[in-house]
Order: structure tokens, then sequence, then C-alpha cells
């Protein structure tokens, strides 16, 4: 439940509220033990089962639990796999009435194969009698996009799953636009009357954080027009002085302002300040940033490698390019070229894209379909 987690957590949350507004019954187990971050004040019934044991998160109580409460739910969710909780869920449920959806959030992307091989051959070993079962045996396998279930495909040959595309979302974040703007603006002054490009999540190798911080030093038209780049995000302490030695070495250290992880108020507020968003991430299965910053009318920079970049390039609320250097540069030189009526149509198109795909109410509303069409009664 650590809201450090990114995407996956946020959009439990954010479905889970339309659908308990539905009339709905949603409850969550999690293998986190009760003092862990984003336990205390969880907005929705939680079961917090007992400390995890190492990485894997085992917890002893996870199967006795809902092989004693699998009767009173209609169906069971599994967010992620990889982990005890999906090949737990598998194990309580299998040969029960009770059927069990995966939603693989990415973790199958082949990216993983090739960028950690060593991983992947650990991963081999554990696959055929774990995760290759959760998914054989599973009533569905939730992708968020088609993208998503393509890849998964490709990263280990022995693969059954009874695939289903359930896009993901986030709630509209309302008009409270300028306090929002104004709190993440009077917590960062520097920024005040600046022109932007946000990057907002977890800073990570996968990110390619390294890869804009080298674009934006490269950019002519972003250094001519002296623009400003945020890194909002948590990430190791280890990666992030690397990465700040890196500014520095690119001579661009006084315009890169890190703020850490923004949450609530102060995330949306440094949305609605931004000029645009950028992610040149070299695997993203989804994007839930991507999403968020479409809600508040903000066009996004994106790479190739972000499952849904295709879609928002249709509807004309993304550039899109390559994750790597030159195509990257060539991107944010395109976008800071823009005429302002060119950025503000954008900001237009990329809001309209986000209430056509992304809405938190269509997307539950989907998820709820996918399931009755499933054979789940309730």
């Amino acid at each position: 439940m650590n809201p450090a987690g990114g995407g996956p957590v946020e959009g439990l949350k954010q479905v889970s509220a339309v659908l308990v507004q539905q009339g709905h019954q949603v409850e969550v187990v999690s293998l986190d033990s009760k003092d862990e971050p984003g336990v205390a004040g969880f907005p929705l019934p939680l079961h917090a089962l007992g400390h995890q044991h190492g990485g894997y998160g085992y917890a002893a109580g996870f199967v006795p639990w809902l092989r004693a409460h699998r009767a009173e739910f209609d169906a069971v969710i599994v967010d992620g796999i990889w982990q005890y909780h999906s090949f737990g869920a598998w194990r309580a449920l299998r040969g029960g009435n009770t059927p069990y959806f995966v939603y693989p959030h990415g973790m199958l992307d082949p990216w993983f194969k090739r960028t950690y091989p060593l991983k992947h051959l650990k991963k081999w070993l554990y696959w055929p009698w774990a995760e290759y079962r959760v998914l054989r045996d599973a009533r569905a396998g939730l992708f968020t996009c088609d993208s998503e279930r393509v890849l998964a495909r490709e990263s280990f040959w022995l693969y059954r799953c009874r695939e289903r595309v359930v896009s993901f979302g986030t709630a509209d974040p309302g008009t409270d636009a300028e306090n929002e703007k104004e709190q993440f603006l009077a917590a960062h002054p520097q920024l005040r009357g600046q022109r932007f490009i946000l990057f907002l999540g977890r800073v990570h190798v996968k990110k390619g954080v390294d890869l804009l911080l080298r674009a934006f030093a490269q950019s002519r038209v972003v250094q001519e027009q002296q623009m400003q780049l945020v890194i909002a995000g948590p990430g190791t302490p280890a990666l992030l002085a690397e990465l700040k030695t890196l500014a520095s070495d690119l001579g661009v250290a006084g315009r890169v302002h890190w703020t850490g992880q923004l949450q609530g108020k102060q995330k949306w507020g440094a949305l609605r300040a931004a000029d645009v968003f950028a992610l040149a991430s070299h695997q993203e299965n989804f994007g839930l940033a991507v999403v968020e910053a479409l809600a508040c009318h903000l066009p996004v920079l994106i790479s190739d490698k972000v499952n849904i970049c295709r879609d928002i390039e249709c509807d004309g609320g993304a550039f899109v390019a390559t994750d790597d250097l030159p195509a990257t540069t060539a991107m944010l030189d395109r976008w800071a070229a823009l005429p302002p009526v060119d950025r503000l149509q954008m900001r237009r198109r990329a809001r309209t894209c986000f209430e056509q795909r992304y809405e938190i109410r269509r997307v539950a509303q989907l998820l709820v379909s996918t399931l009755s069409e499933s054979g789940v009664a309730g």
C-alpha cells in the first residue's frame, strides 16, 4: 500500500472509490504489516495480514485467511505478479467457486528479460510452478492496453492466459486548479514565473531520467528559452546522487529542480503549473502519471516505450519519440518551438483524450462489464 509504489496502488484507490459509489462492496487484502506506509488511513476496508518476510513478501496468514473468506466475494482481483500475493491467491482459490482475475501491470514485458537476463533466468526457475499456473487458472488476465497484452506473450514460451484489455485511469482532479498551483509554487518559489518541463514519477533507471537530462541540456530551443526542468519523485539515494552529478557535468544543474515525491495538492499543483510533461521511459506499461497530466490539460512528451503512447498521439495530446538521445532532443525542440496558439490547442486535445479514454468512471464501468461478461454474478 506504500504510495511510493506508484500507479497500481493509486489506481486501486481510484477505481475502488468509484465502485463503492456505484453500490459495490470492495475490500483489500495486503501483505503489508500494519505499520507500513500507506496502511494507516487507507480509504477502504483493508486487511493487512502481518509482517512480510523478505522481498518476496511471504505472509503465513494470507492463504488461510483467503480460504476462510473466499465465499464472501463474487470475485478476487490480483494486482501484480512475482510476489507471494499472486501465488498465494492461486493456492487459496484454485478449485473453488470464487473466480480470480490478474492484472500483470506490465510485469511480463520482455524489456525486463533483455535488461536483467540473470533475474529473468531466476524467474524461469519460478515460472512453471507458480506464475504460469496463476495466469493459466485465472478467469482472465487483465491488461491495461493492447500493447501490454501482446508484449506479455514474449517473455516465456510456456504461457497460457485468457486475455482481456481493461484500461487504467484516474479521477478528474476537479476545479481547484489555482489553489493547487499556488500551493506548489509557494513550496518551490524559485519556479514562480518560470516555464518548466515536468517529470513526475519514481526515479528509476527504466524511466530514462538520465536521457531526459541529456536531451534537456542538448535542446537548443529549450536552452534559448531558459526553460527549467523539474524532477518530482522518489528514488534511491545512490541513483539520485548519480543523476545530480550528471546534471552538474552537463552544465544544467542550476535549472534542474529536485522536489522529491509530491502528493495530494502539491502533485496536482505541479501538473497545473508545468508547461509540458516529459517521460523518456525505456519501458512503461501504462504510465498513470501520463494520464494525470492529460487530466490537467497538460500535453505529454513521451517515448514510444510508453504502451499507451499511440492512442494519445492519435488524439493530439502527445509528441512521441524513440528512447534515444537524438530523438528525445528533437522532441523537446519541437515542443519548445511551437507557437503559443498551437500549445494551447494541444492542451485542449490532451484533456479531451483523458475524458474519452482514461476518466476513472469509464474505467470502472469497463472493469464491471468485463467481470460480468466473464461470468461473475453480483
